[in-house]
């Protein structure tokens, strides 16, 4: 047990499919029982369509990928800006793509600690690009905006809900109803919001008392307000081995996950 600290513990991974591999790999290295339950889909843009809209905007000082889901789709589109990047997973993708990393927050991986760093500090009178997915946050155009910069936005994906047919929801509350699923893990307040639109009546109303696994603050906060008796727990970085290693912690304790 002691090598295989989750064992009999089943975890749901709500991850894009193609990009929950990492994290069932490293459930399952743990002895945990991943199931893969994908609450967002990543569609891309017509690449001729994007490439119409970048050639519309100005060239940039300072390019900022909002996800690693940005730089796949759109490393393209730096066009000679400086890189910076809002956390160590889209960092790996940058440089995994031959391209360097200007600016990453030493601490963190959000909004808030992105714009701590000091290159982005005097950004008066130059131009930010920020390549990104549909909708989400305004807080970094909002802010850099105010200390004097020119913000532009290129979409290059968009993320989408879902289609889960009857079969697979079924199986799912199955699972839930004989106690196979102890923890779920859920990356973003968007996937939690999604989570709760795809999910049986009666599975739903089970993550009110079901371990939330986070790495985010803004998801943390989310779960407590909408779900004051339940067990968010944050994760110290959004890596598959970190997030493992915030389930383990838990079901080391006396309370646990599973029994």
């Amino acid at each position: 047990m002691a090598d295989r600290p989750l064992q009999g513990v089943g975890i749901l991974v709500t991850r894009p499919r193609t990009q929950a591999t990492e994290l069932v790999n490293a459930i399952e290295q743990q002895g945990g029982r991943a199931y893969c339950f994908p609450v967002m889909e990543i569609a891309p843009f017509d690449d001729n369509v994007v490439h119409q809209q970048a050639a519309e905007l100005q060239k940039p000082d300072v390019v900022i990928f909002i996800s690693r889901n940005a730089v796949e789709h759109g490393i393209q589109y730096t066009h000679g800006g400086k890189i910076a990047v809002i956390g160590p997973a889209t960092a790996n993708a940058v440089v995994a793509a031959g391209r360097v990393v200007d600016i990453q927050p030493a601490s963190g991986f959000d909004s808030e600690h992105l714009l701590a760093e000091a290159s982005l500090q005097d950004v008066a009178g130059k131009v930010v690009r920020i390549i990104r997915g549909t909708s989400g946050r305004e807080l970094l155009a909002e802010a850099l905006t105010e200390r004097g910069a020119t913000v532009e936005y290129l979409s290059v994906y968009e993320r989408r809900l879902p289609e889960v047919g009857p079969e697979s929801l079924a199986d799912l509350e199955a699972r839930w109803r004989q106690g196979e699923i102890n923890a779920v893990t859920v990356m973003s307040v968007q996937s939690l919001n999604n989570l709760a639109r795809i999910l049986p009546a009666w599975c739903a109303e089970q993550l009110a008392s079901t371990v939330l696994v986070t790495p985010a603050g803004r998801v943390l906060k989310e779960a407590l307000d909408r779900y004051p008796a339940s067990r968010p727990i944050l994760a110290p970085g959004p890596g598959a081995d970190e997030m493992v290693q915030a389930i383990i912690a838990i079901q080391s304790t006396d309370s646990g996950i599973a029994p």
